[in-house]
């Protein structure tokens, strides 16, 4: 199941100091993984610096990976597609998004973990909005619905969609510091 595209709408000031919308358009920064149907990460906006220049360009096309800039913040939006029963096969899917647009991140290989474990230096803030989706830790698991938040700080982790339909999900990503 496709779901819609993600509409971004950003704002901004005109010379006389005036709020208005200055863009108003379908998300274009996504990435796909061939070898996952249905799988679909769209950056939507990134920060380069903290404090943010409210100013500053727009420079999602230019993101790569999943850690956001140095300093900086990245609010990604997944569809996670239901995953295969075929544990084999999630790993092959799995390996080729996270060996493709994900190279960055810390991929746990420990034999039996679930093979999308993998943990990043960021403050994370995952937001369901559509679907449910599993949150796997090393020591347990829980499930999310729409409207759920779940706040990852730095730790190992997987997400398992184990339903029939796609999950949507929310994710600010904030880099961060042990």
């Amino acid at each position: 199941m496709q779901l819609p595209d993600i509409r971004r709408i950003v704002t901004g000031n005109d010379l006389k100091g005036r709020s208005r919308v200055v863009e108003d358009a379908p998300a274009t920064s996504i990435r796909t993984v061939a070898e996952r149907p249905g799988y679909r990460a769209v950056n939507v906006w990134r920060t380069g610096e903290s404090p943010a220049r409210i100013d500053a360009a727009d420079s999602t096309p230019s993101h790569q990976g999943i850690l956001p800039p140095k300093n900086g913040t990245l609010l990604r939006i997944i569809d996670f597609p239901p995953e295969p029963a075929d544990r084999e096969k999630l790993k092959a899917m799995l390996d080729s998004t996270f060996g493709g647009i994900y190279r960055d991140a810390h991929h746990d290989r420990r034999p039996g973990v679930h093979p999308g474990m993998h943990q990043t230096e960021t403050v994370d803030y995952a937001i369901v909005l559509e679907g449910e989706i599993w949150a796997v830790m090393d020591e347990a698991e829980t499930l999310l619905r729409a409207g759920d938040v779940l706040i990852q700080r730095g730790t190992n982790h997987a997400w398992a969609n184990r339903s029939e339909r796609t999950a949507r999900i929310a994710f600010v990503l904030i880099d961060a510091t042990r």
